[in-house]
């Protein structure tokens, strides 16, 4: 159904959740603006098995929770000053996670656009028992509600077997070989249909998984209309996707890529922290494992298996899988929904692309570098610009899934100790320029190969860890 025509989005003052179901293979997400027609998305799962029953009410929990996280791509049009769930109001940990959820991972949307979402983002919060999610204890919501003490979910007994979401870069390749690498079963997991990711997924030889997210056409229209937009934390909306995924095809863990650097803040604007990675680091990761274990199911754990390394760390384990060389791509131009891709798997002009180039310099013969890319980037002056971004040099990290400064300035010192990158245009002014402005004690690589403790890697998982260093 077309939005209609007169609609403001921006002018809406209630955002509605308003349906949520299953059906075949199919869930369907309804969403609307004030009283205005319903925007409908659907998910669909390929294959999709029977239930079994004693998974109904995980399954519902997980449901309802995708229903509630996937509709940041549509309160984003509008923001209204109002949100409504039609099944009622929400358990304190369930709203609180939403409430960080749409605050902190539209943060680069709101700087962007010049708004300011905080005291603006409440989802409501019963204030009597209510079930799980929703239907204020009556059992009118999905869940059911004789899970009232929320402090554990019940234990499925799911089958001891991993989804490994894929996309295309190295970092999921790293965790995917770090999983085979123990014997674990594990299958290779994407939403959408990107063919790089499917040709990446069917390298690793795993079982596959590709589902299929369609968001509802009227959101192009709203967008005609004027809607505001920008980025979105896509990794969340993809998290509970597979949640659900889980409990219906029968997983006990969902192990992402997502390295320690996703949570540094891209930059500090009015008091508040923007990170465009900020649904890939570790405080979305504890919010979403976190609930899942108190509202789905003890058994399912959600975690990221690189998550005590650095991106470095990470690209020095990926240099030693020359299988995948010439067929990854971590160019975000490869992804985007909508526009022109890139002739060949790296545009050598984003930021990913400097990135993953510098980052995976120091631990590459020089030669098969370039092979890798088709071109030395750094030795080509134009593009002093997009690696100073990566140094913190006279800017900001860029808003794109990129390592810390830190580590770029770490990479680029290396580079600049070795006659074979001396020579190279943007290796030599970083020698000449940048590096007499730095302390080149805290310029060394071998910190940032060091793990952290710091993770929610479950104990079935945790031996893989040793193959990533």
């Amino acid at each position: 159904m077309p939005v209609t025509t007169t609609m403001q989005p921006r002018l809406t003052q209630v955002f509605r959740f308003t349906r949520v179901s299953y059906a075949d293979g199919v869930a369907e997400l309804g969403y609307a603006f004030d009283d205005g027609e319903e925007l409908v998305e659907r998910i669909r799962f390929p294959h999709a098995p029977a239930l079994p029953a004693g998974r109904r009410e995980a399954f519902d929990a997980a449901l309802r929770m995708l229903h509630l996280i996937a509709g940041i791509s549509y309160y984003k049009a509008g923001v209204p000053p109002k949100i409504d769930v039609a099944e009622g109001p929400l358990d304190d940990a369930s709203a609180e996670l939403l409430d960080e959820l749409y605050l902190h991972g539209l943060a680069e949307f709101a700087y962007r656009n010049g708004l300011d979402l905080r005291g603006r983002i409440q989802f409501p919060r019963s204030t009597t028992s209510p079930s799980p999610l929703g239907g204020e204890g009556r059992g009118e919501g999905l869940v059911s509600p004789q899970a009232n003490d929320r402090s554990a979910a019940p234990n499925l007994n799911l089958p001891k077997r991993t989804l490994v979401p894929i996309g295309g870069g190295k970092d999921s390749l790293v965790a995917v070989e770090a999983i085979k690498s123990i014997g674990g079963e594990a299958t290779a997991v994407w939403v959408g249909n990107s063919a790089l990711i499917a040709a990446c997924a069917e390298r690793t030889g795993l079982p596959l998984l590709n589902i299929q997210r369609e968001l509802a056409p009227a959101l192009f229209e709203l967008n005609r209309l004027g809607a505001w937009n920008g980025h979105i934390p896509v990794t969340a909306v993809n998290s509970a996707i597979l949640a659900v995924a889980a409990i219906l095809y029968g997983y006990d863990s969902i192990a992402f890529a997502n390295e320690r650097s996703a949570s540094a803040a891209t930059l500090e604007y009015d008091g508040q922290l923007v990170n465009h990675q900020w649904s890939k680091g570790y405080a979305f990761e504890q919010l979403l494992g976190n609930w899942l274990h108190t509202h789905v199911a003890s058994d399912l754990d959600y975690c990221s298996l690189l998550r005590p390394y650095s991106e470095l760390a990470i690209t020095r384990a990926f240099a030693k899988l020359t299988p995948y060389f010439d067929g990854f791509s971590s160019c975000n131009r490869n992804f985007k929904l909508l526009g022109p891709k890139p002739a060949d798997r790296w545009c050598g002009q984003c930021p990913k692309c400097h990135f993953v180039f510098l980052a995976l310099a120091p631990f590459l013969p020089k030669p098969r570098l370039l092979s890798i890319f088709g071109r030395n980037l750094l030795d080509d002056e134009s593009q002093a610009g997009g690696f100073d971004a990566l140094l913190e040099y006279q800017d900001h990290k860029p808003f794109e899934c990129v390592g810390e400064g830190a580590e770029a300035r770490a990479a680029m010192y290396a580079l600049s100790q070795r006659p074979e990158w001396q020579e190279d245009a943007l290796v030599a002014r970083f020698r000449s320029e940048i590096l007499p402005q730095l302390d080149a004690s805290q310029l060394a690589l071998e910190p940032w190969l060091e793990p952290s403790p710091e993770h929610r890697v479950p104990p079935r998982l945790q031996p893989a860890l040793a193959m990533i260093g």
